[in-house]
């Protein structure tokens, strides 16, 4: 019989083990969602356009109109891209794969700000590419520029950022970015900026492109979606822009792979870049949740929990309780009633559990209530 591919044996299948819905009962740590419905408006035009029968194949890269709207919001970023060179694809996931697809060849190295989120794993090791896992910061969750020195090779590609970051819910500095850009500059690397959660940044500085600053563009391929800040994660919309010639072999990658996005999701795509309001409120509310849990955490036994500083994670360092962190979440799930996400499911985060606030400030106190109680019961 013919094989299957060999390299599947090395990828993971990042939290699926510990996603599954538990029991109402159960309070929920675990998915990276937002707890609100999609905006009406969009809702409302995605309706419209199948009443107006926009069912049939289209522009493979996205409309022209979305595409010029993508651009143009990204000019909050102080983003400077050219809407010919913008593809709209199935989800942020699609993109970063895109990304990797049209920079890299078999055996390239890329380095990962460890613990990062466990799909950039899977989907190099998927292509035969070869992710180097480069520990962060513990204090704060930021880069370690040494870790980064020393994990570079001959064989060094390109750099994976993600910043506000999943898991650690880190913002990285402007010039955090800057060191980031000369770091990939000195040793010619691609930068792969996903940058989903941009509009989720809770500190002082907002989200910083390394596409922005000084000769960034020219080696800086940027990521984006609507699943987080517009609440659209069943819609798999994302967007992925850089440099012409990266682009030029992206689009020939997603005309292969999925042609393009559902045709009448492309209109509601396009009033979802326009909401300000919609947006601002649910950015407002997770901001405000993110300050009850801090506290919350910060109370338990043998916890330790760095301020989370955007997305709607907290990444918890729990060896001072003595297990392990399978056994932590383990024990959370069948002893406290609480479901939460442990660190070992993605190299470096051994040690550490995750967990999101992207849920009510009712059930965040409740969660935690039980945490609290279960540990100090120990």
């Amino acid at each position: 019989m013919p094989e299957i591919n060999p390299a599947l044996e090395n990828v993971g299948t990042g939290f699926a083990a510990f996603l599954s819905p538990p029991g109402p009962e159960v309070i929920r740590f675990t998915v990276g969602q937002p707890d609100f419905d999609t905006p009406l408006p969009i809702v409302e035009e995605a309706k419209a356009a199948l009443d107006r029968g926009e069912t049939a194949y289209t522009r493979t890269q996205g409309s022209v109109e979305l595409c010029q709207a993508v651009a143009e919001h990204l000019t909050i970023h102080n983003i400077k891209a050219n809407p010919d060179d913008v593809v709209v694809t199935p989800g942020c996931k699609q993109a970063v794969l895109y990304a990797m697809m049209a920079t890299l060849e078999a055996d390239d190295e890329v380095l990962l700000l460890s613990p990062a989120w466990p799909s950039y794993d899977g989907m190099l090791k998927l292509l035969n590419y070869v992710p180097v896992h480069v520990p962060v910061r513990r204090d704060n969750y930021h880069p370690d520029f040494n870790a980064l020195e020393a994990a570079v090779t001959s064989k060094t590609k390109a750099i994976m950022l993600n910043s506000p970051n999943n898991p650690t819910g880190a913002v990285y500095t402007p010039e955090e970015i800057q060191q980031l850009l000369d770091f990939a500059t000195k040793h010619d690397l691609w930068i792969i900026d996903d940058m989903i959660y941009a509009t989720l940044a809770w500190t002082d500085y907002p989200y910083t492109s390394p596409s922005s600053l000084p000769g960034g563009a020219e080696r800086t391929i940027t990521i984006g979606g609507w699943s987080k800040g517009w609440a659209m994660t069943g819609w798999r919309l994302g967007w992925i822009t850089g440099p012409k010639r990266v682009m030029d072999g992206v689009k020939k990658v997603n005309v292969s792979a999925a042609t393009h996005v559902a045709t009448f999701m492309m209109p509601a795509a396009t009033v979802a870049l326009g909401l300000k309001e919609e947006t601002a409120m649910m950015a407002a509310s997770f901001k405000e949740r993110r300050g009850i849990i801090h506290k919350l955490l910060m109370d338990l036994p043998g916890v330790i929990v760095p301020e989370p500083e955007g997305a709607f994670y907290a990444l918890c360092d729990i060896k001072g309780t003595g297990m392990s962190d399978i056994e932590f979440a383990t024990r959370a799930l069948e002893e406290a009633g609480v479901q939460l996400i442990p660190g070992s499911l993605m190299e470096g985060g051994e040690g550490f559990v995750r967990i999101s606030y992207a849920t009510s400030a009712e059930n965040i106190r409740e969660g935690v209530r039980r945490l609290s109680v279960w540990l100090n019961s120990l």
